[in-house]
C-alpha cells in the first residue's frame, strides 16, 4: 500500500499506407541541407528520464512519492509527485521516487515500468530511484526487507509491539460481532501478554504470527500540519507492521524508508491523516525525528466520491495519454485542482501556465484543503490551449503515435510523409481539443485517391446542385496552372488563394450560390467527410492531380 494508493489505508493487514499524390509524400531530398530542414520540421518528443541519478542526497529538503505496482498507476500518483516535485525544485532540494510493493498478494510486475513511463512522459522527473539509483538505494522495498527487521525487534525489546496469532477467520469473527454489537472495530488484543503456547490453546491460532503495536491509550490524537495546521485524528487500534510473510506492512516501512532516506516532508493523500497518529508514535518509540506532514485533498468525481480506477477511467494515468492529452495539460490541470491560478503583473488570475512557473511561486498556505471535483471538461478546455500553444513541428509530433496506431502512417515515414505532415498540422492545430481527433482529419491527405471513403452524413448533405457545383470546379481548377518555376516546383499558381479565387468566380458568381452553401460537395469531395480541415488549403496540399480526381469520383457516384 502506498501514499498515492486508493484502497483503504485502514486495512493494513494480511504498413505504409497508400497516398494521394505518391510524388508529394515520398520524394527524396535532394541535398544534405533539405535533409536537415525536413527532419527538423516534425519533432519527436522524448522526456527521458536521466539514466543514473547524480543526488548526493544533501538537499535542503526531501521529498518523495511512494506509489504501489498494484496496477496502471493512479493519476493520484501524478498528482502528489506534482506537488512534491515543486517544492522541491522551488526549495533546491530532492525528489525521490521510491516503490513500496510489499502487498504482494496485489503486485503487478508490469505496473512499475508504467510507472516510470507515465511519470517521465508527464516530466516529474525524480532524482533518486529504483531505475536510477541513489545514494539510499535500494529504493524497491522488496529489497529492503532486512532494514526492518531491527526496528521491528526493537519495538517488540521495548514492549511496544506484541506477536499475534490469531487466524484470518478468528479477526472476521471479532470485526462481524464488533459491528453487530456496535462495539468500535479493532483488534481485542487477545494475543497481548501470551506466549506462543498459551496462545496455542485457545481458537484461532496460526502457526506463523504478525506483529502488531501496542497502542496506549494516551496516544497523542494531534498533530500539525502544513496545509491544515492542527489537526486531530481518530483513535488507532493495534496496527499490524509485521506480516506472517515477513514484509513490513505500510506503517512500519513508511517510517523506516522516510528516516533513512532523510525524507523531511511527507505530502501524502488525506485519506492518510487516520495513520499519522500510528507513525508519530513510531518516530517516537524509536526516537527518530518526524518530518513535516502535508495532507493534500483527495481528488473526487463529480457526486464527490473518491475517485476510484474501479469506477472512473480517468483515474487511469495511462488513460490520459490514451486520451489524446498533452502532459503538461494535465500538469496544469492538476496543479489547478487543489491550488489557485497564478497572478499576471496586474494581478489578475491565469489559469494556463507551466511547472517551472507553478514552482517559482509555490506556497504550501495557498493549497485549498477542500477536496476538488475532478471536471474534465475543464481539462479538455486546457488541452485545447496548450495545443494551439505548441510549435508546429512539436505538434506535428505529437501527433505521429495516434496516425501510427490508426494505421494512417507506418512505424518509419519517409521525408515526404513527414513534410506533409507539417502542413496538414498548421491546418487542423487550432481546430482541435484532443490528440486523438486527429486521424480522422489527416486520413484523407494519406489514403489514394480511389480508397477515400465519402462519409454517410457528408452523401447525406448533398444538395440537388452538388453535380453542377462539382462540374464548374473542374473546370475552373482544371485551368489553374501547377508547374512551379521555382526549387523543388515552388512558385506556381496551385496555392490556397489562387484556388479560392477560381472557386469564388466559378461557383458563387457563375451558378449564384452563396458561400456558405457553395462549397459543400467540394469539401465532401476532397475529405469524404461533412466537416473538413480548410477547403482551399487542402487542395494546395494535396495537388491539383488529387483534387481533381476527387471531385471527379465524387460527381460519377452522384
Amino acid at each position: 500500500m502506498s501514499d498515492t494508493s486508493t484502497s483503504d489505508p485502514t486495512t493494513a493487514a494480511p504498413n505504409d499506407p497508400g497516398t494521394a499524390d505518391p510524388q508529394a509524400t515520398e520524394a527524396a531530398p535532394t541535398s544534405a541541407t533539405e535533409t536537415a530542414a525536413t527532419e527538423s520540421a516534425v519533432e519527436v518528443r522524448t522526456g527521458e528520464q536521466p539514466a543514473r541519478s547524480t543526488s548526493d542526497g544533501s538537499g535542503p529538503v526531501r521529498l518523495r512519492v511512494a506509489p504501489s505496482p498494484t496496477g496502471d498507476p493512479h493519476v493520484g500518483t501524478a498528482y502528489m509527485s506534482l506537488f512534491n516535485l515543486a517544492y522541491a525544485r522551488q526549495q533546491g532540494g530532492q525528489f525521490v521516487l521510491r516503490v513500496e510493493d510489499t502487498d504482494r498478494a496485489r503486485f503487478r510486475e508490469d505496473s512499475e515500468a508504467q510507472l516510470y513511463d507515465m511519470l517521465g512522459w508527464l516530466d516529474l522527473t525524480w532524482d533518486e530511484g529504483p531505475d536510477i539509483g541513489g545514494p539510499y538505494a535500494p529504493y524497491r522495498q522488496s529489497e529492503r526487507l532486512e532494514t526492518y527487521r531491527p526496528y521491528v525487534e526493537r519495538l517488540l525489546a521495548d514492549g511496544h509491539a506484541y506477536h499475534c496469532w490469531c487466524s484470518t477467520e478468528r479477526l472476521a469473527q471479532m470485526r462481524e460481532v464488533q459491528q453487530k454489537t456496535k462495539q468500535p472495530t479493532g483488534y481485542d488484543r487477545l494475543c497481548h501478554g501470551k506466549t506462543r503456547e498459551e496462545r496455542a490453546q485457545l481458537p484461532g491460532f496460526s502457526e506463523t504470527p504478525v506483529v502488531r503495536m501496542l497502542v496506549p491509550d494516551d496516544v497523542p490524537l494531534v498533530f500539525d500540519d502544513v496545509i491544515r495546521g492542527s489537526v486531530s485524528a481518530p483513535r488507532p487500534d493495534d496496527q499490524v507492521i509485521l506480516k506472517a510473510d515477513g514484509f513490513p506492512t505500510y506503517h512500519l516501512a513508511v517510517v523506516v524508508d522516510d528516516h533513512e532516506m532523510g525524507i523531511t516532508h511527507v505530502v501524502r493523500g488525506e485519506e492518510w491523516i487516520s495513520s499519522t497518529p500510528k507513525h508519530l508514535l513510531l518516530y517516537r518509540w524509536l526516537g527518530l525525528e518526524a518530518p513535516r506532514f502535508a495532507h493534500m485533498p483527495l481528488l473526487r468525481n463529480t457526486d464527490k466520491s473518491k475517485i476510484s480506477k474501479r469506477k472512473n477511467p480517468a483515474a487511469r494515468l495511462t488513460w490520459f495519454r490514451e486520451q489524446g492529452y498533452l502532459p503538461e495539460a494535465l500538469v496544469n490541470f492538476l496543479a489547478l485542482l487543489a491550488y489557485p491560478p497564478q497572478q499576471d503583473a496586474e494581478g489578475v488570475d491565469v489559469e494556463v501556465f507551466t511547472f517551472e512557473e507553478f514552482s517559482r511561486t509555490f506556497d504550501w498556505a495557498k493549497v485549498n484543503p477542500i477536496g476538488p471535483i475532478f471536471d474534465l471538461k475543464k481539462l479538455e478546455w486546457l488541452n485545447g490551449v496548450h495545443i494551439r500553444a505548441l510549435d508546429v513541428g512539436d505538434f506535428a509530433g505529437r501527433l505521429l503515435p495516434y496516425l501510427v496506431a490508426d494505421g494512417i502512417l507506418g512505424e518509419t515515414q519517409s521525408l515526404g510523409e513527414l513534410a506533409r505532415l507539417r502542413s496538414v498540422a498548421e491546418l487542423i492545430q487550432t481546430r482541435m481539443a484532443l490528440l486523438t481527433e486527429a486521424p480522422a482529419l489527416v486520413r484523407p491527405f494519406f489514403v489514394a485517391d480511389d480508397q477515400l471513403v465519402i462519409d454517410d452524413d457528408a452523401r447525406a448533405q448533398l444538395k440537388p446542385d452538388a453535380g453542377d457545383v462539382l462540374d464548374a470546379a473542374l473546370r475552373a481548377l482544371g485551368d489553374v496552372d501547377d508547374h512551379g518555376t521555382g526549387v523543388l516546383g515552388s512558385g506556381g499558381d496551385w496555392n490556397a488563394a489562387t484556388i479560392e479565387a477560381a472557386l469564388r468566380e466559378a461557383v458563387v458568381e457563375g451558378l449564384g450560390i452563396k458561400p456558405r452553401f457553395a462549397f459543400g460537395p467540394l469539401r465532401t469531395a476532397v475529405s469524404g467527410a461533412r466537416i473538413s480541415p480548410p477547403l482551399f488549403e487542402s487542395m494546395e496540399i494535396l495537388g491539383k492531380t488529387s483534387t481533381l480526381n476527387r471531385l471527379r469520383a465524387l460527381k460519377d457516384s452522384l
